[in-house]
């Protein structure tokens, strides 16, 4: 073993590169980081350790500090500094010295320096500033190891409000004639994507780009970026299907140099990355799955391999198969794949099976009858993570029928699980599906019961807080609600008589509550004994102060009677003087509603706690008081954004050296510190599909469940209308016949169960047939008749003629040859010509492949413009003078052809569409459908006739407002006509939309805009160029920002500026502008959760033309 140790040592120095000099390994025994770590492998206690560890950081710190210390020195100095703080041990004031050796170090001294600034620093650190020059040197170096070292560190470290400074930099990098640059440039506006992607949206064009790069290394960073944007906005790059599939296939058949496989597999990780994309793009969509079928069949069969990456793939696999539209064959062969993982006897596959199962069952909960036994044995076994899963999976068939078995093997897990993140997540499940598909009243309180017992105080807090709300609010109503209150108060009575100091602070404080409010309807209990049992949990030396707090609350909703009064008395001044504020509070009002029954009736009345409460909206209660302030000398209020302005005048940083300004920090006002505290769902954050990080154990939140709200994010809420409950809507099965997939019990699964496992399974599956529908998170709809929410408000409904299907438009193919067989070949062009505007179509409706766009393309491609004014003599009268923009050519077939054109008024935008038949035969059953996500569309005007005769040109006109606002706004449709020969031809089309183009100057006095202003909560910040070489910059700069996106200019006040507008058809933006050196430092906010970004980049975009 002392061999090993020595040989390692001895080798350490030379792999760190600590010694730039020939026969350094030589001299590594002698090193000091090569002795520091011999002496700390020979101490015997933790002790020596640290005191050793002190000894050296001392060393360090002087040898640091020595003037006379050589950047090879401080190189080796660095290193051992890193080991100190890898053992856990500060090494702080080294930190300083690590930015030093980056920025005047060279070669192997700048790699250790940056190196011990990636390690040492985070992004808010302070020290981080002194970085940015260095950087900045670094970035525009002709040495490509220092640009790399940049890049690497930007990708690291670099906070939000660094990125204006280096952004245009590393933008110049995707160009870079080495492909190592490119990648990580890739990779570092990833990271600028992931937070901040309001800067970088005006470079989409240039990803697309790297997805076409010659080089595989550049590509693939590239789809860490589509990833993220295609699972926030799918619908965007439909047109990249093809490409992707192409890429895909190339991949699978071996196509990429060897470099790139693993274990004789091509590029599994990029393979994973793709069918992650495709699984986004073909979901509900069947034109673009149809494309998808072929490559990933492929897939399944070439990752037949026994080697743990290749099941990754099938893993990733048959989540894409059961994403997009099915297919019967590779559903099949999906499902075929899930058994072999399930039946494997190796642990990891088996846990994987199990895992894909569970995501299967949302689409077709019928799969988990085939594996019904094996499921049933995973139960038992000893693996805590196979049980854990195989719960998981349960959870999601849990269904009326199946409730309570499912319900009972949960909290037969619990009762051993001794995992606090187990514990936390099983307890939210448990709670989630007992009140969906409770049985009965009975069951429902024991099982709740049971929850809080053995969760103790891990449970979210809005487990406790869902159940009192559904006590008070009930199910069905009526003798059932009083039932179901009932049965807690008996239940919780007989707990605090057996032992309530088992029982965890929150169940206490859900007992306390049930008892103050419903203890009244048991007739036989009397208010004293109440008093009495609540009173011994005042006296338990666990009890914390929260939980006697609503101890004294329930107290003085029954302090009824003269039973109980002296002893109330004593409670409430016992508790008087107590240390505790709060406990204070509550044996004040004790006292005091103790001693008038009047005053106690009107503050705690009883069965009205469903009324709602009138609330002072405007706060006039204050008038006087405020007024008496400000006379005696109080400052007057100011705005969150007035303090923030005033703060950040004194603070603001000088960004002269950098070129280029950094945004004004938002960390004083960020949005997360305004939001208003909300009462999540009992399967939030619980659920496995919920990616909502805020819901943690051990916060508090005030609850005003039975309050009318009138105050929220968007400010008063008084004449809103009531938020309606979004509809249900029911996922249906892949799988359309039983037929598809056969369900048999014969298979060879495993041995004949016991007569136990099978009754056992009997119960768990019960309720999966062909007529189970689906829902929260693919668990069946079906609940129990007899325990059934009450409908609070409306709910919405879709209706057909709202629906809008993908199927219809096709997704266009990529290149053939996206990635080469020979990278290193020069005949072939990383980026193939760019197509003709026009779409053909075929005679059977489908278009053509032979022009449509690659995934080359430049994304704001600008369209042909017809240069022929005769279609402008077609335009309605009522449009002739107004404001239009030029027609455009959007499509043709068989001598149809579409154009449109835009006409600007101020209630909504009117897109006008010219069909024009050029033919010599006439059109029969001409029909237009146009429909867009983002976008209301009405119509203004249909098609006036179903038949177009040759050389005529008919005019269609629909009015269009914003749903969703978005930077480029896009409607699709479709045009279908019959020619002469009867034959059906179809052709789909897209009109892209600025937003600019829905944007509408909105009048306001500054007393209107301040009102606003306090009532808006999304917003978004950054630093704009101002327009240079003028006398007043700030008015020149308003002025274009009036003229190019149509805003209204509320008022201009010495260096700032407030400005106005509205999106058609009325959501308001407000813009708050300031002189800030060079730059015009903007702040926007709106009541719309993304307008103020889009506005933003327009903002950018229209300063930037000039």
């Amino acid at each position: 073993m002392s061999d090993v140790v020595e040989k390692t040592l001895t080798a350490l120095p030379s792999l760190l590169s600590l010694d730039s000099q020939p026969g350094a390994s030589k001299l590594s025994s002698t090193s000091k980081l090569g002795n520091l770590i011999r002496a700390i492998t020979e101490l015997t206690s933790k002790h020596d350790e640290e005191k050793l560890i002190q000894q050296e950081l001392t060393a360090i710190k002087d040898q640091a500090s020595s003037p006379n210390t050589s950047m090879r020195q401080m190189k080796e100095i660095m290193v051992r500094a890193i080991y100190c703080e890898m053992l856990g041990y500060e090494a702080s004031f080294c930190y300083i010295h690590a930015i030093k050796l980056a920025q005047q170090g060279t070669g192997l001294e700048k790699r250790v320096g940056y190196l011990a600034v990636a390690l040492f620093l985070n992004e808010s650190h302070e020290l981080l500033l002194l970085l940015v020059n260095t950087v900045l040197k670094d970035l525009q170096s002709t040495n490509l190891i220092e640009v790399c070292m940049a890049l690497t560190i930007v990708s690291q470290l670099f906070p939000r409000d660094m990125i204006p400074a280096i952004l245009p930099l590393v933008e110049e990098k995707l160009t870079h004639p080495k492909e190592i640059i490119r990648r990580k440039a890739v990779l570092a506006l990833y990271k600028f994507y992931l937070i901040a992607p309001n800067q970088v949206q005006h470079i989409h064009n240039k990803f697309r780009k790297a997805l076409c790069d010659k080089d595989p290394g550049v590509m693939t960073a590239s789809l860490h970026i589509y990833l993220q944007m295609i699972k926030e906005n799918p619908e965007g790059y439909k047109d990249l299907t093809g490409s992707f599939v192409t890429i895909l296939k190339q991949v699978v058949g071996g196509k990429l140099p060897m470099d790139y496989n693993y274990h004789s597999v091509p590029a599994p990780w990029l393979q994973i990355q793709l069918l992650r994309i495709l699984s986004f793009l073909g979901k509900s969509d069947k034109s673009a799955s149809g494309i998808m079928y072929e490559v990933l069949e492929e897939s399944l069969r070439k990752a037949e391999m026994n080697h743990n990456i290749t099941y990754a793939i099938l893993y990733e696999c048959v989540k894409c198969i059961y994403t997009i539209h099915p297919k019967g064959e590779l559903l099949e062969k999906a499902a075929k794949c899930i058994g072999n993982f399930i039946l494997s006897p190796k642990i990891n596959l088996k846990y994987i099976g199990l895992k894909a199962l569970t995501y299967v069952v949302q689409q077709d909960p019928k799969m988990a009858l085939q594996h019904q036994m094996t499921i049933i044995e995973c139960l038992d076994h000893p693996d805590l993570i196979i049980k854990r899963e195989t719960l998981e999976l349960l959870f999601r068939i849990t269904n009326g029928k199946n409730v309570t078995v499912i319900v009972e093997k949960m909290l037969e897990f619990l009762r051993t699980s001794k995992d606090d993140y187990t514990t936390i997540d099983l307890v939210g499940k448990v709670a989630e599906v007992a009140e969906k598909y409770a049985p009965d009243n009975k069951w429902f309180i024991d099982t709740m019961n049971s929850v809080f017992s053995l969760s103790g105080d891990l449970m979210q807090p809005d487990i406790p807080n869902n159940f009192l709300k559904r006590i008070t609010e009930g199910f069905e109503g009526g003798e059932h609600d009083r039932m179901l209150r009932l049965f807690a108060v008996d239940s919780y009575v007989s707990l605090l008589q057996e032992e309530p100091s088992k029982l965890p602070q929150r169940f206490l404080q859900v007992i306390s509550w049930v008892l103050g409010e419903y203890s009244h309807l048991r007739e036989d209990l009397e208010p004293a004994t109440v008093v009495k049992l609540l009173a011994k949990l005042l006296d338990l030396k666990q009890a914390s102060s929260e939980t006697k707090s609503w101890v004294l609350s329930a107290m003085t909703k029954l302090c009824e009677g003269e039973a109980s009064t002296s002893l109330l008395q004593e409670i409430s001044e016992t508790l008087s003087c107590s240390m505790d504020t709060v406990l204070r509070q509550r044996a004040q009002e004790l006292q005091n509603l103790q001693l008038n029954p009047e005053l106690r009736a009107k503050v705690l009345p009883r069965n009205v706690c469903a009324e709602p409460l009138e609330v002072d909206s405007s706060l006039s209660f204050l008038d006087e008081y405020v007024s008496e302030a400000l006379a005696a000398g109080a400052a007057p209020y100011k705005s969150p954004h007035q303090r923030h302005e005033e703060l950040t005048q004194g603070k603001a940083l000088s960004l002269d050296p950098y070129s280029l300004p950094l945004p004004i920090s938002m960390s004083s006002c960020s949005l997360d510190d305004r939001q208003s505290p909300t009462l999540p769902s009992v399967s939030s954050g619980l659920s496995g599909d919920s990616n909502d990080p805020s819901h943690k154990a051990g916060t508090t939140t005030l609850k005003l469940d039975k309050v009318k709200r009138v105050w929220g994010r968007e400010g008063y809420l008084a004449q809103k209308e009531a938020a309606e409950e979004p509809a249900k809507v029911e996922v249906p099965s892949p799988v359309h016949s039983t037929g598809q997939i056969a369900i048999s019990q014969n298979q060879n699964q495993a041995p004949v169960a016991d007569q136990e496992k099978q009754q056992l399974a009997s119960s768990l599956f019960v309720g999966l047939g062909a007529q189970t529908s689906l829902s929260l998170m693919g668990k069946s709809e079906e609940k129990s008749n007899f325990f059934r929410k009450k409908a609070k408000n409306k709910v919405l409904s879709l209706q057909p003629s709202q629906q809008t299907s993908n199927s219809s438009i096709p997704i266009p193919n990529s290149i053939d040859n996206l990635l080469c067989n020979d990278p290193m070949e020069a005949n072939v062009h990383p980026e193939p010509p760019l197509p003709s505007p026009k779409q053909t179509c075929d005679a059977a409706g489908g278009p053509t492949d032979n022009s449509l766009i690659s995934a080359s393309s430049d994304e704001t491609e600008e369209p042909v413009r017809i240069q022929d004014s005769s279609l402008t003599s077609h335009l309605p009268a009522d449009y002739i003078g107004v404001t239009h923009s030029e027609i455009t050519s959007l499509c043709s077939c068989h001598g149809v052809d579409l154009a449109a054109c835009h006409v600007n008024k101020d209630d909504c935008l009117v897109l006008v569409l010219f069909i024009s038949n050029s033919s010599d035969s006439d059109v029969q059953q001409l029909q237009v459908q146009v429909a867009s996500e983002d976008v209301e569309v009405s119509y203004v005007s249909e098609c006036p006739v179903e038949e177009l005769r040759c050389h005529q040109v008919q005019v269609c006109q629909y009015s269009l407002t914003v749903k969703r606002p978005s930077v480029h706004l896009q409607v699709a449709g479709q045009l279908s006509f019959n020619m002469p020969d009867r034959n059906p031809h179809t052709t789909n089309f897209s009109y892209k939309l600025p937003l600019p183009s829905f944007i509408r100057p909105l009048a306001l006095s500054t007393e209107e805009y301040g009102k606003m202003w306090l009532a808006f909560s999304n917003d978004t910040q950054q630093n704009l160029t101002l327009v240079a070489d003028v006398q007043d910059p700030l008015k020149v700069t308003l002025d274009v920002l009036e003229r190019k996106l149509n805003l209204h200019v509320v008022a201009v006040i010495g260096t700032e500026g407030i400005i106005a507008c509205r999106v058609l058809p009325n959501q308001p933006c407000l813009m708050h502008c300031r002189v800030h050196g060079e730059s015009l430092a903007v702040w926007l906010r709106s009541s719309v959760q993304d307008l103020p970004d889009c506005l933003l980049y327009h903002c950018q975009r229209a300063l930037q033309e000039l």
